[in-house]
């Protein structure tokens, strides 16, 4: 089987909060959004290519939600040290500040941030190669 496409989608009681993090802090583009379908609102975000993407829904009732723990990551990799930095600083200028990572690995190479739900994003400066 190949599949074509995937999207990540998970529950928020946040969902403008998550929005502006992931749209105007980390560049996402917004691909749809829906609203009052069935007592949910939602907003699809992804690379330009639209090959993966993320979803966040909201319910009507805001129902409580289980807490992610510090390894639930989203790691956003650059191929320039220049973009990385813009990212960086993009993110930074809604006032979001960097936290230390779990899993020391991730030090000294990209920065950990956490969006209104908790769950972690982490920039990395350089590209994933699993060779």
């Amino acid at each position: 089987m190949k599949a074509v496409q995937f999207r990540i989608a998970r529950p928020t009681n946040n969902l403008a909060q998550i929005v502006r993090f992931y749209h105007e802090g980390l560049g996402l583009n917004i691909l749809g959004e829906f609203k009052g379908h069935a007592g949910y609102d939602g907003v699809m975000m992804g690379m330009p290519d639209k090959t993966y993407h993320l979803e966040f829904t909201q319910h009507i009732n805001k129902e409580p939600l289980p807490n992610p723990t510090k390894e639930n990551l989203i790691v956003l990799y650059y191929d320039t040290p220049e973009e990385y930095k813009k990212a960086n600083e993009q993110i930074q200028k809604l006032g979001i500040i960097p936290v230390e990572p779990e899993n020391p690995y991730w030090k000294g190479k990209s920065e950990t941030y956490e969006d209104p739900d908790q769950w972690r994003v982490i920039l990395f400066n350089g590209i994933y190669s699993p060779e």
